[in-house]
């Protein structure tokens, strides 16, 4: 059976990216044999059209893929990788676990394994995320290429060649969705203490996150420029961003935070 892609995992993620991919066409269902354990997230995928299987000893003698994405929680990649190694002939494999590394990957897959490590974040569910991915020397240049498409079904795309930088990588996008939540978390928050209903808060604070952002991504300007066409000299944005920028508050905040995610990014790497 050829297909061009073997999805190990239909979790969250796994599931978001195939129904990106079939939403968006990159992929006709019949192209996509679907692995997952699960019997009820077996059953979501396969009202996409895909043929699903409960594990690797169910995939059909005959399949020859392009491409083997492992969407599955770090935990389980040594457990379930290697019953994958017998494509590793034709097919280039694609990681989104965090911190299983090349090696990690070779060492159950073989030395001259095509490897491609992806660090997706949640807003894919939506198509709105941010795919970072590193290649090894031995993933072709058209592999790259048709990787790179799939991914944009998911949102933006952008590559590193030091996979040294993964972990920091991790660390503002793959992390960087909980450290929004929290910010509307807080402002939501903050705009019930100064008197505001509980809904119209959390409205106003949502609101202006994602408006803030779309502007930032869409009008060209620096974000420190389109910060400064909001503050008023001695005006209430002036007076709120006083306390924020003061000291370097908000700045050196987020770099603490960054830092110890990257850090410990790093730990479960040599884990």
């Amino acid at each position: 059976m050829s297909v061009k892609l073997l999805l190990v995992g239909c979790g969250n993620m796994g599931f978001a990216m195939l129904d990106g991919w079939v939403r968006s066409a990159k992929l006709v269902p019949g192209e996509v044999f679907a692995i997952e354990p699960n019997e009820a997230l077996r059953d979501r995928a396969a009202r996409l059209g895909v043929p699903v299987a409960a594990s690797a000893d169910d995939i059909p003698a005959d399949t020859d893929p392009t491409v083997v994405i492992f969407a599955v929680k770090p935990q389980m990649m040594r457990e379930a990788v290697p019953a994958y190694r017998r494509f590793a002939d034709k097919a280039a494999f694609v990681s989104i676990a965090a911190g299983t590394g090349v090696a990690a990957l070779q060492d159950l897959l073989g030395s001259d394994a095509a490897i491609i490590r992806c660090m997706p974040n949640t807003p894919a569910a939506i198509g709105k995320g941010m795919m970072v991915v590193y290649a090894n020397p031995n993933v072709s240049p058209e592999t790259r290429e048709f990787v790179t498409e799939l991914l944009s079904a998911s949102g933006e795309v952008a590559e590193i060649d030091d996979e040294r930088l993964m972990d920091a990588v991790t660390a503002v996008s793959g992390s960087g969705p909980a450290y929004v939540f929290h910010f509307i978390e807080c402002l939501a928050a903050a705009g019930e203490k100064v008197g505001l209903p509980a809904d119209v808060a959390k409205l106003l604070a949502m609101q202006t996150v994602y408006g803030a952002a779309s502007l930032a991504r869409e009008s060209g300007e620096e974000p420190g420029r389109l910060r400064e066409q909001v503050t008023s000299p001695n005006g209430t944005t002036a007076a709120a961003l006083g306390v924020l920028m003061g000291e370097d508050r908000l700045k050196s905040l987020v770099a603490d935070a960054v830092e110890a995610a990257r850090a410990r990014g790093e730990e479960l790497g040599k884990s």
